[in-house]
């Protein structure tokens, strides 16, 4: 009795010969794939970066006109950060100067903050001229003070006032240069 049940196990059962697909299985497959690769770029343009075209020379030198922009959204902001924001549906650039609960000054040329001097790597010539708002302002909370590279411009902070972090789309972090190379 051994000897069968020996025989019986190693009996090997037969392979199934492999199922064709139809050219509708490799369709809907390939479909599924593009549809799997859109959304997450969808969800990582979304919640994790951004990519943004600067249309004017507020960020001058740093961003100039036509620059692709690449942002960083989960990054916790600092001062001095290049960030893009949205004013009244368009699409800015700035630097952080103060957050929330900070008073900004600005005289003589230079900026402050409580009360101390901003260290900037490039000295801005910075004015209060034409300004909509008063000095020393105090930012309010859940907002930042920002400022163009290209001082000149005043479209920023000193026009707006406080920005609502909200409203802040990210920190540049990789900028492409389009034009004049």
């Amino acid at each position: 009795m051994n000897d069968t049940a020996e025989t019986a196990t190693s009996i090997e059962t037969p392979k199934k010969p492999k199922k064709k697909h139809s050219a509708a299985y490799y369709a809907a497959a390939f479909f599924a794939k593009i549809g799997c690769t859109v959304l997450f770029v969808w969800l990582l343009l979304t919640f994790v970066a951004g990519v943004f075209v600067c249309h004017d020379n507020s960020s001058f030198p740093m961003i100039k006109d036509g620059d692709l922009c690449i942002t960083y959204r989960l990054g916790k902001l600092k001062q001095g950060d290049e960030v893009v924001y949205r004013r009244d549906g368009k699409v800015c650039f700035g630097r952080i100067v103060a957050f929330g609960g900070e008073a900004v000054g600005i005289s003589d040329d230079y900026v402050s903050v409580d009360g101390y001097r901003v260290y900037e790597d490039t000295v801005y010539p910075t004015t209060a001229e034409n300004a909509k708002i008063t000095f020393p302002y105090t930012v309010p909370g859940n907002c930042v003070f920002v400022l163009n590279d290209f001082r000149s411009d005043i479209t920023d902070s000193r026009t707006y006032g406080g920005i609502p972090l909200d409203d802040v789309k990210g920190k540049v972090v990789f900028v492409l240069r389009r034009r004049g190379i």
